[in-house]
């Protein structure tokens, strides 16, 4: 099969169609016609040779992507040939096939394409486990989502909608501000304009915020300390903006009761992941079927402009998801 490989992994790399072997199915997993797959920030650190792929998994780039059945393991009981399947990966998404457990593939709903199915496994279920699994959202609260013109940023909007949550987001231009207000934000913050903490404190009071989502971290510690609620709660999901903070005042956690915690997903076991997919399954595909949630499209390429696709995710041009198609071409 042809695949998308990295050439010169580091400062220099290259991304190239070549062919590679076909990925063969285990007992309990299901070879893939990929028909669409998505970019994340992921696929950039792995190229440069900053993150690589976990154990036993495939090395090519692609945590998630749509397609059809050809192939089921034998032991496989819940998917036939010619099923319209989407699911998490571990790798291998950039690619004409890609094998996947059975139990973390989800059936396509009739009213997405497999270009939307493509953009809604690892921003959705990132922003599921990060609000309500780690963050431990509850109804009505107030919730701060740093990126929110992203694609784990416009996802989470919409997630935390669903809890009837009051929510403030940050991004960099009208524009993609403009996107987070109409899934539903209501504070909305350019962080090149003005201080997210003076608008939340004006707009919601002082200690108002019960839950944030970061991606940037350093330059966010202070002012995110700063508008936790007691009992407040921040979940890091990358580091961005640096990872070091200086003069970190230890007592506001104390304090406050503050709960701060950080996650990666890929390289989670799969006895994790299946749960987390069910879990996602109960709470949004019926919500995907009938548009009450929507992955967010900014933008799709061929997968033979894969450059110009990584190029435009590392200016921070995309609002929501980078889609890759035409593996079949």
């Amino acid at each position: 099969m042809k695949a998308i490989v990295v050439k010169n992994p580091g400062s220099e790399s290259r991304l190239v169609i070549d062919e590679v072997e076909t990925p063969k199915p285990d007992a309990h997993e299901i070879l893939v016609e990929v028909k669409a797959t998505a970019l994340n920030r992921a696929d950039l650190l792995q190229r440069q040779g900053n993150y690589s792929s976990p154990e036993g998994s495939s090395s090519l780039l692609g945590l998630e992507m749509s397609g059809i059945v050809t192939k089921t393991g034998n032991q496989v009981s819940k998917w036939e040939k010619g099923d319209r399947v989407f699911g998490l990966l571990p790798g291998g998404g950039y690619a004409q096939y890609s094998v996947i457990h059975e139990d973390m593939a989800m059936p396509i709903p009739e009213s997405l394409s497999f270009e939307e199915a493509a953009a809604v496994p690892e921003t959705f279920l990132t922003a599921y486990q990060s609000l309500c699994w780690l963050g431990d959202l509850s109804r009505d609260e107030v919730v701060l989502i740093h990126a929110g013109a992203s694609g784990v940023g416009t996802a989470a909007i919409q997630i935390a909608g669903r809890y009837d949550a009051r929510i403030a987001t940050t991004a960099s231009s009208a524009d993609k501000l403009e996107t987070a207000r109409e899934l539903g934000a209501e504070l909305l913050i350019n962080y090149k304009e003005e201080y997210f903490s003076d608008r939340i404190e004006e707009q919601f009071g002082e200690n108002s915020i019960d839950l944030i989502l970061d991606f940037v971290g350093r330059p966010y510690w202070h002012p995110n300390m700063q508008v936790l609620a007691r009992d407040g709660r921040l979940v890091y999901l990358a580091f961005l903006g640096g990872k070091y903070v200086d003069k970190v005042d230890l007592s506001k956690i104390l304090f406050k009761r503050l709960t701060i915690r950080g996650s990666t997903l890929r390289n989670r076991d799969l006895s994790y992941k299946i749960k987390l997919t069910r879990a996602f399954q109960d709470f949004a595909l019926e919500d995907l079927e009938k548009g009450l949630l929507k992955p967010v499209i900014d933008s799709e390429f061929n997968w033979k402009e894969v450059e110009k696709a990584h190029q435009r995710m590392q200016d921070n041009l995309n609002t929501g998801k980078i889609v890759l198609t035409g593996m079949g071409d």
